[in-house]
């Protein structure tokens, strides 16, 4: 970003009737727009806002409820850039999500279908002399139908007819009384402007597994289950990032390094903590540590009976929010109120149920959570992890189509029981997703990102979510600020596929982890490299990955495919016919896993397989068109009558979504 742009990157750089000389503030419905300190405020409160969507908001705020197209609105925006669509489209969505509907139910900016944007909410203009934010003027910008706007004042020969004397007290004291309201609005201003600061990025936060420090190794599962419930607990704080239980389980009963392990989970806090049980009786011990200051914000043991295990993640969290001096909105503040009591025996097999999971052994898992539901049938948080498990076992562990239809009926148990809970949709979400109900996964999703912008795996899995419907930049974009809040969000178990969809192949290889122990992540690097034209170098992945793990679908098809490279395209083929009736006998739900099946039969040679495979790939929920139509993989298919078909559908649903969500 240059100087010019830096300096000048939340104003409006093309003169207008709405272009004011004097520093303007604009009000509009709870909302505070301040472009020269570049702020948006609601009800007071900062709102954060990207630089390009702060200066879209600008921009629509000052157009007086006007109609602005979308080739205006670029212009204005990036003018010096040459930008596509969907950067405007992306910035807009971001809006409507930040702005929400006002008290009256209204959205604030209209779509005009095939034209542009509109500003729907009246907005009132606050203008300061000398660059003060002082309310010296105020004026109607986008006055409410019906209500007097500028033209209803005092017309310039009204004021001609004034008196001399009247006109010297205007040109004399007024000035005076101008000037000084100026000042003092200046102080108060300067004095509070400490409280008006754009709003700082969220806490980074990780809480490592509790250690065992008693004698008692039937109790070791309370140490990674109890820090994933407060993990669970504290999702809902919008000033926090916590880190997932999947990226803290390694640290399970290991010796803390504190400024090691910070940096490998990219955090400025820790919470570390030990507990000991003996019969009836626990006692938790914590510490939540700034790593940056090496300062102890708060320390605490908290000793209780065994059956009062729910109680730790309540106490818990409100200890780490107390030691932060973290400010809570009332509905975040309503969401952490402690839980409804549960059956203690059901908690307990709820936690090991956890454990198991985070264990990969899926189906143990499931007998204790489906046992901790039969105990305490009303902890929606059981439900939610009993879907996730069996989800899990049917796309890991060949679990079939039975095991999909109780995940969703687990799911939506969990939701009846707490609608906002934001385990339940994340991982229904990704349940429809996996399953080819893409659209009805991404409300699920928008709708968590109001109850905290800033959790990581929900932008995760709507970036996951956009990108089976072809949305491909959104997709990156989700996938990036994913990461932004996470740099370790999915590292080892996923991939922005993004990238490698929009043909930027060493971006995609950056963005992979380093290391070469992962058969999903290898697969991934030689897949890159098999689109750049670099064969040797994807035949060692794709081989190597196959040792690694050789029952992943995955690694499968990239064997089928060094297997072409080493010219034995039969012996290719036969390794594809094999992973796809294991795909079809297992009942696993990845329509991505099968279009990939249809790549590499189309890679081989074998057009006929490719076709029904891409077919059933489309059907089954998997409808990328702006990579499928430009696919280099597929390039062979091209000709064919049948692909034209397959692409016309996968158009038809792609432009559907599109109309839907992004309109």
């Amino acid at each position: 970003m240059g100087r010019k742009e830096i300096a000048g990157v939340f104003q409006v750089r093309c003169k207008s009737a709405m272009t004011l000389k004097t520093k303007a503030l604009y009000e509009f419905d709870k909302f505070r727009c301040d472009p020269a300190e570049q702020l948006l405020c609601r009800e007071g409160k900062p709102v954060s806002l990207t630089p390009k969507a702060f200066e879209i908001l600008v921009t629509l705020v000052q157009s007086n409820g006007r109609l602005l197209t979308k080739e205006e609105l670029m212009q204005r925006v990036w003018p010096d850039s040459f930008v596509e669509e969907a950067n405007l489209t992306v910035n807009i969505s971001a809006l409507r999500k930040i702005l929400g509907e006002t008290s009256a139910g209204q959205q604030y900016i209209e779509t005009v279908p095939k034209r542009g944007y509109r500003f729907l909410v009246p907005v009132r203009e606050i203008k300061g002399e000398n660059g003060s934010p002082g309310p010296a003027v105020e004026s109607e910008v986008n006055p409410p139908q019906g209500l007097p706007g500028p033209a209803a004042r005092k017309s310039p020969h009204d004021e001609a007819q004034s008196s001399p004397r009247k006109a010297t007290w205007r040109t004399v004291v007024v000035p005076v009384i101008l000037l000084a309201f100026v000042a003092i609005a200046t102080y108060f201003y300067q004095a509070s402007f400490s409280h008006r600061q754009i709003a700082p990025p969220p806490r980074r936060l990780a809480i490592l597994p509790f250690r065992n420090l008693g004698q008692n190794p039937n109790s070791d599962f309370l140490g990674l289950s109890l820090a994933d419930a407060v993990i669970s607990k504290l999702g809902y704080v919008s000033a926090l990032t916590v880190r997932p239980s999947y990226a803290t389980e390694k640290y399970r009963n290991q010796t803390i390094d504190i400024k090691k392990v910070a940096s490998e989970l990219n955090v400025d806090t820790l919470l570390t903590g030990g507990f000991i049980h003996d019969g009836d009786d626990l006692r938790i011990t914590c510490q939540l540590i700034d790593v940056k200051t090496e300062n102890l914000l708060w320390k605490g043991a908290f000793d209780l009976r065994y059956d009062k295990l729910l109680t730790v993640q309540d106490n818990v969290a409100q200890q780490i929010i107390k030691g932060l001096e973290l400010s809570l909105s009332p509905s975040e503040a309503e969401r952490l109120k402690p839980d409804e009591p549960v059956d203690p025996l059901a908690y307990e097999y709820y936690l090991r149920g956890v454990d198991l999971y985070t264990r990969n052994d899926f189906p143990t898992a499931i007998k204790m959570l489906e046992r901790s539901a039969e105990i305490g049938p009303n902890y929606a948080m059981t439900w939610a992890y009993l879907g996730r498990a069996y989800h899990a076992n049917a796309s890991f562990h060949f679990g079939g189509s039975e095991q999909y239809r109780k995940a969703q009926s687990a799911f939506e148990r969990a939701l009846a029981l707490q609608p906002t809970q934001i385990e339940a949709r994340i991982y229904m979400a990704n349940h429809f997703t996996d399953t080819g109900r893409v659209e009805e996964a991404v409300p699920l999703l928008r709708e968590a990102l109001r109850t905290n912008p800033n959790h990581a795996e929900i932008h995760w899995e709507l970036g996951y979510a956009y990108r089976f419907a072809g949305m491909l930049k959104e997709s990156v974009a989700e996938s990036e600020q994913a990461r932004q809040l996470d740099p370790g969000v999915k590292l080892n178990s996923s991939t922005v596929n993004g990238y490698l969809y929009l043909r930027e192949y060493d971006r995609f290889l950056q963005s992979l982890p380093p290391g070469n122990d992962i058969s999903l992540i290898v697969f991934y690097k030689g897949f890159a490299q098999y689109y750049l034209g670099r064969p040797s170098d994807a035949a060692g992945n794709f081989a190597h990955a196959f040792e690694l793990n050789p029952d992943l679908f995955q690694a499968q098809i990239g064997q089928a495919l060094n297997y072409g490279i080493n010219h034995q395209e039969s012996k290719g083929v036969a390794l594809l016919q094999e992973t796809e009736l294991k795909l079809h006998n297992s009942g696993a739900g990845d329509p991505e896993a099968v279009y990939k099946i249809g790549q590499a039969y189309a890679a081989l040679g074998d057009k006929k397989s490719a076709l029904r495979v891409l077919r059933e790939s489309v059907e089954t929920g998997f409808f990328p068109y702006p990579y499928m139509v430009n696919d280099p993989l597929l390039s062979g298919l091209h000709g064919e009558s049948e692909f034209a078909d397959i692409l016309s559908k996968a158009r038809q649903r792609h432009e559907a979504f599109k109309k839907t969500f992004f309109s």
